[in-house]
């Protein structure tokens, strides 16, 4: 069966966005305990790993193996690794697909930017919002309305943040980057723009094209199709695909890019792309080969953890997950977004399965 049939198919279907959301899950859990770009270099997350020897890493991170480690990890690590792990801790990334689910669920496809800013309000909790976030939070709450919200006193416009919204609007678009990319910019405006906002259109793609690519490879091809070609975040992903495809080692490749998008910061989009397009090119479809390369590519780890997460679980389908990412979920979400804490994980992908079936 190929992959496109597969998707026009219930049980098909079904099993590749919940491996979407247990694949974004599981890859921030990854990357949380050393979300800290200017501490958890490349090089330090590595060390950490051969100290721990858990190199080639293939489950969730291993204890601290010293206790300057142990100092320097967030402090949730004692929830997100190895034997510790049970259901997922709360975290911006998933608050945010969760909030886009419900989204679509109240307003449908054609729900506007305004709206996006409504339920932030009603739902998510100001302290629960960070950077962009913080910024048009504020200045919804100011009585300000988008475009404003995303320009006015927010120097990060162009950070992460609408990037790590977007997989939902790919999980109800499958095989549709366009759509899936169109949704996104109505919710990345309310907070970014430029590259900000280009990040999440590339991103939603990404993950809709996952559905139906044969490759990690053809997903980001089909991706890099509804962003400007002249931008700085499409150029960026060219330059990835391009070194992978000469066969530079995936470290030589980071180091590269790392020099290239010098100045732009940990938290900047077009720097987290191209780590998450090369732990997905260098990953090879390899579910657990994909999340690993991503987070300890280093940057904001959690958000590229996840987003890499996404892509590789729905390519792979939930079923397919190797099981040490999935069984200490325990099927469970910590959420604050209002109204949904502990809500199971199973639950979250049938409500985006009757989601993506009413609109295909």
């Amino acid at each position: 069966m190929t992959a496109t049939t597969e998707v026009t198919t219930a049980t098909g279907l079904a099993d590749r966005i919940l491996g979407g959301w247990l694949g974004r899950i599981a890859g921030n859990m990854l990357g949380k305990p050393v979300e800290q770009g200017e501490v958890w270099t490349r090089d330090r997350i590595d060390r950490y790993l051969r100290a721990a020897d858990a190199l080639p890493l293939t489950d969730y991170l291993p204890e601290p193996p010293t206790a300057e480690e142990e100092r320097a990890l967030r402090p949730e690590w004692r929830h997100c690794v190895r034997g510790r792990v049970h259901g997922s801790c709360r975290d911006d990334d998933v608050d945010y697909a969760i909030l886009g689910l419900h989204l679509l669920e109240t307003h449908g496809f054609g729900f506007s930017t305004e709206q996006v800013g409504d339920l932030w309000l009603l739902r998510l909790p100001y302290l629960q919002t960070f950077t962009a976030e913080r910024a048009a939070y504020r200045n919804l709450a100011a009585g300000l309305r988008p475009p404003l919200t995303a320009t006015y006193d927010n120097p990060y416009q162009e950070w992460i943040g609408a990037l790590i919204r977007a997989d939902v609007h790919g999980w109800v678009s499958p095989g549709a980057p366009r759509r899936a990319a169109a949704l996104a910019r109505k919710d990345a405006v309310l907070s970014h723009t430029g590259n900000g906002v280009y990040g999440a259109m590339w991103a939603a793609a990404l993950v809709a094209a996952a559905f139906t690519a044969a490759t990690a490879r053809e997903a980001v091809d089909e991706a890099l199709a509804v962003v400007p070609a002249s931008s700085r975040l499409a150029r960026t992903v060219r330059r990835v695909a391009s070194l992978h495809e000469s066969g530079l080692p995936w470290e030589d490749t980071l180091a590269t890019l790392e020099e290239e998008t010098a100045g732009l910061g940990w938290i900047h989009t077009v720097p987290n792309a191209a780590v998450i397009t090369a732990g997905l090119l260098y990953g090879d479809g390899d579910f657990s080969r994909s999340v690993a390369l991503t987070v300890r590519g280093g940057l904001d780890t959690d958000s590229g953890g996840a987003t890499a997460g996404s892509v590789a679980g729905v390519m792979c389908g939930a079923a397919a997950m190797p099981e040490q990412w999935k069984e200490p979920l325990e099927d469970t979400v910590r959420s604050a977004v209002f109204g949904f804490d502990g809500v199971r994980i199973s639950e979250l992908a049938e409500r985006t399965l009757r989601l993506a079936q009413a609109e295909a």
